[in-house]
């Protein structure tokens, strides 16, 4: 059979994604160091209502509340052992919002890192990842995903593990690194080995491309690094809505609904076929996504110049492809706000 990711991709020239799962159940109240997969259990019409805002504003896919429900993640709260039921919970509370919506919605099945670094640099065996990554990915398949949503990756090990482990779960599946160090992700991968990396997979993703990071710009630049290969893979822009800036206690993004709208429309012009937002990104700002990409012609390919006048100016020089550009690996981990 054939997934409804890829029968959407098939009949439309673009696709809206979600925006941020963390601003918003801060919005309704979660505290920082909480951990919200556990709200799909105690908090399950905040959870519903995070999903409905997502449909309400358009999109035609949103994410499951299960970014950091793995094993490694879930220890620091004493839940290590309920990792497959709260992923399935998530899908499961999904699937009741996009089965109402009265049209065709993808309820994509949320993976982020282990929060652990792999073998050779790190203690993480290969083979413990892909059973982290498999014990998340049965619960999301069970609790009726339709597709996985590996994101906010940095590792190219990490991504290799997945991949492996959603093969085994017989699952559809696409995903997101992030490109925050100098055009190039925490762990050194370029545009253009994610690319080669992806199209040598045994179980590629459906699409691909990249969330977060820093600033919207940036992440257009990525994207153009990706269509510059010419793959022919369907690719996911996610970017954040504007810079995050500290005030009163709390971390706000300074990206105007408007902005994302103007984000969105440079999104597809880059080549960009699902285009969602990540951190800061509320569904005011998706409404004005939606809008944009309902109603604007595509336009031609945007140069750098072009997108530094709307989006504001990039976090650094470089795109990360030049032999000076390489970084130090480094092991923080984010989650997804």
């Amino acid at each position: 059979m054939t997934d409804l990711l890829s029968t959407l991709l098939a009949d439309r020239d673009w696709l809206l994604a979600d925006g941020a799962t963390g601003t918003n159940l801060f919005d309704m109240g979660l505290m920082s160091g909480d951990a919200p997969e556990i709200w799909n259990e105690t908090e399950q019409d905040k959870i519903r209502a995070l999903y409905k805002g997502a449909v309400d504003a358009g999109s035609d896919i949103f994410l499951t509340n299960s970014f950091g429900a793995n094993a490694s993640r879930l220890k620091l709260h004493g839940a290590e052992g309920r990792v497959y039921e709260l992923n399935k919970i998530a899908a499961e509370l999904g699937r009741e919002v996009a089965d109402a919506a009265g049209r065709p919605i993808v309820v994509a099945g949320s993976v982020g890192p282990t929060g652990e670094i792999l073998q050779p640099v790190g203690s993480l065996s290969h083979e413990d990842a892909v059973e982290m990554f498999y014990e998340q990915a049965i619960g999301l398949r069970d609790g009726g995903a339709d597709v996985l949503w590996l994101e906010t990756i940095s590792a190219e090990e990490e991504f290799r593990a997945a991949a492996e482990a959603f093969a085994r779960a017989g699952m559809p599946w696409c995903a997101t690194m992030s490109f925050d160090t100098a055009g190039r992700t925490m762990m050194g991968v370029t545009s253009t080995a994610y690319v080669q990396m992806v199209d040598g997979l045994a179980h590629p993703p459906i699409a691909f491309g990249a969330n977060c990071g820093t600033g919207a710009s940036d992440l257009l630049r990525t994207v153009l690094g990706f269509s510059a290969t010419g793959t022919t893979r369907p690719i996911i822009a996610k970017g954040n809505a504007g810079i995050p800036k500290y005030h009163d206690g709390h971390i706000h993004y300074d990206g105007t609904p408007e902005l994302m709208g103007d984000y969105a429309a440079l999104a597809r012009a880059c080549g960009a076929t699902v285009i969602g937002g990540c951190c800061g990104t509320k569904p005011e700002h998706l409404e004005k996504m939606h809008a944009a990409l309902s109603t604007r012609e595509v336009g031609p390919r945007p140069s750098l110049e072009d997108i530094v006048a709307a989006l504001g100016a990039f976090s650094s020089d470089s795109d990360g492809t030049g032999e000076d550009a390489a970084p130090e690996r480094r092991t923080r981990r984010r989650r997804r706000a």
